[in-house]
């Protein structure tokens, strides 16, 4: 799997699970179109960070802070637009807890995947711009 491919899943995990989080801590409703609300401004949110990311540089940790902060702002002016709110807490909340998963997420990423390579049997190729068999 691409490294690139590796940090979006992270950024999706990411988003995914501080909805899935808030919802329940808030006690709303367990509902798809619920959960669908809440996520959608934050989803798009990480589509204009990876827009302004740069693709081949997307796993770095930098690019991390690059997804969060659109992901956030993005994610808290669409809730404004939709009518949803946008409490300062709430944007604290959502800037640390997304910026500590993106972030460390991608850490996490790149040490799992070394392990899993370094466990696994020797192929012979190992083109320089990989990390340890994960390609760009």
């Amino acid at each position: 799997m691409r490294r690139s491919a590796v940090a979006a899943l992270v950024d999706v995990v990411a988003v995914v699970l501080f909805v899935a989080i808030g919802r329940a801590s808030h006690h709303h409703s367990e509902t798809v179109g619920g959960f669908l609300s809440t996520l959608w401004p934050f989803a798009a949110g990480v589509g204009v960070g990876w827009l302004v990311s740069s693709r081949r540089s997307l796993w770095r940790l930098r690019a991390g802070i690059t997804v969060c902060l659109p992901t956030v702002a993005v994610g808290m002016a669409l809730r404004v637009v939709a009518g949803q709110g946008t409490a300062l807490a709430f944007v604290v909340v959502a800037l640390t807890f997304l910026g500590a998963v993106m972030l460390f997420g991608r850490v996490l990423a790149v040490r799992v995947i070394r392990l899993a390579v370094d466990r696994a049997p020797v192929t012979g190729i190992a083109p320089d711009r990989q990390v340890r068999g994960v390609r760009e």
